[in-house]
């Protein structure tokens, strides 16, 4: 296991709140008050075999307390993917399960509970587990793939929730994340570390696709993407032994490395050798000096890995790891009102919570 990231250099505080439950995803939702920071929790109980999407609050002047419980909503089978929209006045949560359900749970903006539910059941949208969501900032619209090779853009409204396939491959292929890029874009990736590009005004499939032949290992699996509002032309995936890439849709032919695999027989930066479970672009690091930084190059980028592996990796530097633990961490997410504070779950039923100078 390849550990070539350096210590955060500036003064960083963690504290690990030991949780009863597995937690298999986490977001903050958006502030309900300048005092107040909640955050929604996938959470699984494997005692019981029941699963549950949950509310709880964070002390803002003291993180080490444990979390405080707000709410539960029991879900009828375990989650695969949370979403949370950026909307203070309404936030709307967005989660689908194993087993083919999907649900939309609205959020009361003064007490952190959940006012309704609207759901789909089994079947409904995929043969299958739903393996990718992504929700719009405003929670009007969530984008859902599958293994079974569907795409659907589900629309979300106060008296429920419709839906209208984009695409059916009919087995022919798979998708596994997915992320939105404009009310009208989005994309998806899947096996093979393959990266496809959408847009809902043309019809017939994919408008950009971009296969995974680069690499030395193509039976990888894109887990998660991310695509900067600012820079909608770049896809930001993470996936199969380390592979962190980005795929700009200005030069389509091959990816640009960040940690992983390598092209042809040039070795990369391997800061993990197992899965990357999630990516996000890191709007704390450089946020200051953004319009600077060049568009032809990566913006910085944090990752959470199978083996233990908290850190913002960025073009043409060493990593800067956060945490290294003895088990996975799964999930984590930026707060985008305040991106100096990351939440993270660890396999071993444990958050921690990290607050950057």
């Amino acid at each position: 296991m390849a550990r070539n990231g350096t210590p955060h250099p500036q003064p960083l505080q963690i504290h690990r709140l030991p949780q009863s439950k597995y937690i298999d995803a986490l977001r903050w939702l958006p502030p309900i008050s300048p005092f107040d920071r909640h955050v929604v929790l996938a959470a699984f109980n494997s005692d019981s075999d029941a699963s549950s999407v949950e509310i709880h609050s964070i002390n803002s002047k003291n993180p080490s307390e444990t979390l405080t419980h707000h709410f539960s909503w029991t879900s009828p089978h375990r989650i695969s993917s949370l979403k949370v929209s950026q909307t203070p006045q309404k936030p709307v949560i967005a989660a689908s399960s194993f087993s083919g359900s999907f649900h939309v749970l609205f959020a009361d903006s003064l007490d952190a509970t959940i006012d309704s539910e609207v759901s789909l059941p089994e079947n409904a949208l995929h043969a299958g587990p739903i393996s990718g969501i992504d929700l719009n900032e405003s929670g009007s619209e969530c984008v859902t793939v599958g293994m079974d090779g569907r795409v659907n853009v589900v629309s979300v409204g106060g008296s429920g929730v419709s839906y209208r396939k984009v695409f059916d491959s009919n087995g022919l292929a798979s998708y596994t994340a997915t992320k939105w890029a404009s009310p009208a874009e989005f994309a998806t990736g899947g096996p093979g570390l393959g990266v496809q590009w959408w847009d809902q005004r043309k019809c017939g499939g994919p408008a950009a696709q971009f296969k995974g032949n680069w690499a030395q290992k193509t039976s990888g699996i894109v887990h998660s993407i991310d695509i900067h509002p600012s820079r909608k032309h770049t896809c930001l995936a993470g996936g199969s032994s380390g592979s962190v890439f980005a795929w700009d849709l200005r030069w389509q032919q091959q990816p640009i490395i960040l940690s992983g695999v390598g092209m042809g027989e040039t070795p990369a930066q391997s800061l993990s050798e197992s899965e990357v479970w999630e990516v996000q672009y890191d709007t704390f690091t450089r946020a200051a000096n953004l319009a600077s930084i060049s568009s032809t190059r990566v913006l910085p980028a944090m990752i959470c890995s199978e083996d233990g592996i908290l850190a913002v990796v960025e073009q043409g530097e060493e990593a800067i790891e956060f945490l290294a633990e003895p088990c996975a961490i799964n999930s984590f997410d930026i707060d985008k009102q305040n991106p100096s504070d990351v939440i993270c779950s660890l396999e071993w039923e444990s958050i921690a919570v990290l607050s950057r100078a």
